[in-house]
């Protein structure tokens, strides 16, 4: 999957040929940064529109980054006009803007405001800018034109379209040739008597989940549970005594970090305990279990 790399302002200025005091003065002019009350750059709202954010450093502390795209915009006015809406982006899939905020939601690329959506870190690695209605303020996302061919994003309005793709099918029937023989109480048929316990746990929380989805990204990765609200997801391991076990979980936990999805993971003693366990971890993610 293609991200959005971000750079400071000394690394944009480099790329652009210029000194960074030549280009602080420009953002200046442009209205992207301003200075406070201590005589630092701080991002105004336009800066945080076209994409920029903050990072911490030991050595730095706080600095500004950039969308590296940015270099190469002819207008930081251009670039954000120029970007696509829920609104274009349904047009060009022939979807509502209210479904294609649904799947940008469920990939983790935006989060619903009491009004509107906020661009999230993953949502601005794909080139995601934030923007608001100049009527009624209402935050929502505009997207570069490059969104329109990412994988991930075609691979969920298939999904949602139901034009499941033959090679998805395939991985689909190479999975069932692996049975899920436990029925839990909701009817999903899980693979194992730990995964049922968590299957039912959930069940009688009333907590609305999936088993065995696929995560929205490239890689072809699936979870052992998916909760929608609060977009998080359980792994149960139950095989720590084996080596190609082990390496698989570890490959799997890494891509969990790569993405920062909401992640909870159970071992055997959990389960035997998921009535003090579950509550409090899911807590931390926004879910009330009881």
């Amino acid at each position: 999957m293609r991200t959005q790399k971000l750079i400071s302002t000394t690394a944009l200025a480099k790329h652009l040929n210029i000194s960074k005091r030549e280009l602080d003065i420009k953002f200046v002019k442009d209205k992207l940064i301003e200075k406070d009350a201590d005589n630092k750059y701080v991002l105004t709202e336009l800066g945080k529109k076209i994409g920029g954010s903050y990072k911490e450093s030991k050595q730095y502390g706080r600095y500004i980054v950039w969308p590296e795209s940015i270099a190469s915009a002819p207008t930081i006015e251009k670039q954000a006009e120029s970007r696509l809406t829920a609104k274009s982006l349904g047009t060009k899939f022939k979807l509502t803007a209210n479904k294609i905020n649904f799947i940008l939601s469920e990939l983790g690329w935006i989060k619903k405001e009491i009004k509107g959506w906020k661009v999230t870190s993953q949502g601005l690695k794909q080139g995601g800018i934030q923007d608001e209605d100049s009527k009624s303020g209402v935050p929502f996302a505009r997207w570069p034109e490059t969104i329109i061919s990412n994988r991930t994003l075609l691979s969920s309005i298939q999904e949602v379209k139901g034009e499941v793709e033959v090679s998805t099918k395939k991985k689909v029937e190479f999975r069932e040739k692996f049975k899920a023989e436990f029925r839990s109480t909701d009817g999903h048929f899980v693979r194992s008597k730990a995964e049922m316990l968590i299957d039912n746990w959930l069940y009688m929380a009333e907590i609305i989940h999936a088993y065995e989805r696929k995560l929205p990204i490239e890689e072809d990765v699936y979870c052992d549970f998916y909760i929608p609200t609060g977009k998080v997801y359980i792994e149960y391991w139950g095989y720590e005594n084996d080596s190609k076990y082990l390496h698989r979980k570890n490959e799997k936990i890494e891509i969990y970090k790569k993405y920062d999805f909401n992640l909870i993971e159970l071992n055997d003693e959990d389960v035997q305990n998921l009535d003090d366990k579950l509550p409090r971890l899911l807590l931390k993610y926004g879910i009330q279990a009881y």
